[in-house]
């Protein structure tokens, strides 16, 4: 047993079950008896006193008075302190103290086995120490820990009479409270809907009370209190919390209200029984919906194994705008989202199959890198469908519920954005596939319940408060995210333009682009919408932060991507003081050469590019049928890069038709020159 629950009173009929022996059963009668017991030793010390004042003021006139005035004196304080309690409890203790003051007055003056005296104090002592016993008896509670919670108590009076508080943790600005419920009269349940008049109780706002059920007993509760906001001040995004990272470690996007990081998992995990994800994101005009959704992707953007593929075809570029270079597909119609709807479907059953292939039960980031076999690697593909209530308008309700149902297997992530999933908006069952919800303000509390699970609800989780009165606000109910933080407030983070542009240029050379299975699968759905697809060319002159000052060396990139590639590392050496950096979250350190190994010669990605050709070239010449990457690698001094480079290279020569996959794993045909080739994507 933990210390924790070690320090909480155990209840009686917990005693049978985890404790026996005679001790035990002697500690657990102390315990009941302890609130009976200081009329008992009043009364006795009444007597005991009486002896030594017998013996010092028997004689002395002076004592008489002083102990009649004594005497008098607390009768009247008692009745007059007691004018603020109620007029029973006033009579009671005034009545107590003036027949004992008389008795020890008397006793001390005439001795207390004088008389009367003996039998007085032997019948009146132990009838007023009874009198107060059964006062405390016949009150609503009598456990000592629970007091003043009793009638017209606290918890009496929002509905919860006879809970007791087993256990409390005060913190600054958060106070968190165990609660045991009466057995067969209440369930965490009736706490859920008593959090709202507990908070109009203690005067704070609905959002501050939330309640977490014990699921271990029903019988139990957590109900934690966080009186003051401390989400009012707008955090800015602190820049990419892992440069160069995987898509598998967390994607950070605000803050919870005690200063912990809200974040996002999207790929799935084994190892922690956690599921790839599939996102709903809700929230009315002015949440901040969208602010939410560019932290997101400027973190995705900074990873080296993801590609992106968005939709806004209701704003365009206007919320984009800043990521298009870094995302793989930008589709701003209607016409190339239904493109890219339909290349997905197809890119799912393909991506499955090179999976089962190659043994992975899910996507994991070995997946993007190159193969024992020698093939490229597959990243990990983001699905983001921002407005997607005109998407499933024009085209179909059901639209995404294939896709949600099948894309996490096959290394994809779906996200759909919109205001309102009601029932006239998304397809119910699409809504079923979408087990992760990211819920802005919305306008009621019906709205709510088409984001949020019950068990968010049922725990205070109340997003309607916010309405748009609170951009940003949000409540994150995802996959790998504790259940107790699901009714938590988190805030996102506030990114700026300028920070956006950073991240998707300083980048552009960690990135992975489209793997050749994906890319064969969209350009067989989707044709030139796919090989023609929206993509926005990086500007030199955008600023490259010492965060992003990563080689190839470092982190292997399969960029099929030439509108990425075409800007040179150098061009970016310099960093132009008129424009804001991104806070540094991360310092590489990297290896000097070798003693006596003169240093690699530096060239641009379109001379890397062209040595690739040449090779090419050359083997046909040679009478080479088939190549793969290895045949490459072994003239890597030619073009400075790496083998993931080398693998990506050789997948896009799959794409634009220059090689074709044979039956032998890693290993390409040749396809002549003078042979018709498809379009280069």
């Amino acid at each position: 047993m933990s210390a924790s629950k070690r320090d909480l009173p155990m209840l009686p009929y917990e005693y049978g079950r985890h404790r026996s022996g005679s001790g035990v059963v002697g500690g657990y009668l102390l315990q009941r008896a302890t609130p009976y017991l200081p009329p008992w030793l009043l009364t006795v010390g009444t007597g005991i006193l009486s002896l030594p004042a017998h013996h010092l003021w028997a004689d002395s006139a002076a004592a008489s008075a002083g102990l009649t005035l004594a005497s008098a004196a607390l009768t009247a304080t008692t009745w007059w302190a007691g004018k603020a309690t109620t007029a029973q409890r006033r009579l009671h203790s005034t009545v107590t103290v003036g027949l004992a003051t008389s008795w020890l007055t008397a006793a001390a003056l005439a001795g207390p086995a004088t008389g009367p005296l003996q039998g007085l104090y032997l019948i009146g002592g132990p009838t007023l120490a009874a009198s107060w016993n059964i006062r405390h008896l016949l009150r609503t509670n009598t456990d000592p820990q629970n007091d003043g919670q009793g009638s017209g108590g606290l918890l009496e009076k929002v509905g919860l009479a006879k809970t007791m508080v087993i256990g409390s943790t005060v913190a600054p600005n958060k106070a968190t409270f165990q609660l045991q419920l009466p057995p067969g009269e209440l369930t965490a349940d009736d706490v859920s809907k008593a959090a709202p008049r507990l908070a109009s109780a203690l005067d704070v706002s609905p959002t501050a009370v939330r309640v977490h059920p014990d699921p271990d007993s029903h019988a139990r509760a957590q109900v934690t209190i966080v009186p003051r906001d401390l989400l009012k001040n707008t955090t800015p995004w602190p820049g990419p919390s892992a440069p160069g990272g995987s898509i598998a470690e967390p994607v950070v996007v605000g803050v919870y209200e005690d200063g912990t990081e809200a974040v996002l998992y999207f790929p799935g995990d084994p190892a922690k029984a956690r599921n790839a994800m599939h996102l709903l994101i809700m929230g009315m005009t002015g949440s901040g919906k969208s602010e939410g959704a560019l932290a997101a992707l400027g973190e995705i953007a900074s990873r080296r194994d993801v590609v992106v593929w968005a939709s806004d075809p209701a704003k365009a570029d206007q919320t984009l705008g800043p990521l298009l270079p870094a995302l793989d597909w930008a589709a701003l119609d209607m016409p190339s989202t239904t493109a890219m709807i339909e290349a997905i479907t197809a890119a799912i059953p393909a991506r499955t199959k090179w999976l089962a292939k190659y043994g992975y039960k899910q996507w994991e980031p070995a997946c993007a890198e190159t193969q024992a076999d020698g093939s490229p690697g597959m990243p990990y593909l983001v699905c983001w469908f921002e407005e997607a209530a005109k998407t499933i308008r024009e085209i179909d309700e059901d639209v995404f519920t294939g896709i949600g149902q099948e894309a996490r297997s096959a290394g994809i992530s779906l996200v759909v954005s919109l205001q309102r999933a009601s029932g006239t908006q998304i397809s119910t069952d699409t809504r079923a596939s979408l087990g992760s919800s990211w819920c802005f303000g919305v306008r009621g509390e019906v709205d709510a319940g088409f984001a949020l699970p019950d068990e968010a609800l049922d725990a205070g989780a109340a997003p309607h408060a916010w309405r748009d009165k609170k951009p940003g606000y949000n409540y994150l109910a995802a996959n790998g995210v504790p259940e107790q933080l699901w009714a938590t407030p988190a805030r996102s983070y506030l990114t700026s333009r300028d920070q956006l542009t950073q991240v998707a240029t300083a980048f552009a050379s960690v990135r992975a682009g489209v793997d050749a299975v994906t890319g064969q699968a969209a350009r067989q759905a989707a044709g030139a919408a796919f090989t023609d697809r929206t993509r926005s060319p990086l500007t030199p002159s955008s600023p490259r932060t010492a965060t992003a000052r990563l080689t190839e060396e470092s982190h292997p990139v399969h960029d099929i991507d030439d509108d990425h590639d075409d800007v040179e590392a150098e061009e970016f050496d310099g960093i132009d003081p008129e424009q804001p950096l991104a806070p540094v979250r991360t310092v590489l350190h990297f290896a000097t050469p070798a003693p006596g190994r003169p240093p690699r010669r530096e060239i641009t990605t379109d001379e890397a590019r062209q040595a690739m050709t040449d090779l090419l070239d050359e083997f046909e010449a040679a009478g080479m049928v088939e190549v793969g990457p290895k045949d490459f690698m072994d003239h890597c001094d030619r073009h400075g890069r790496t083998r993931g480079w080398v693998s990506g290279q050789v997948s896009a020569m799959v794409l634009t038709g220059r090689l074709r996959e044979t039956d032998k794993a890693g290993r390409y045909r040749i396809i002549p020159q003078n042979q018709p080739v498809l379009a280069g994507v």
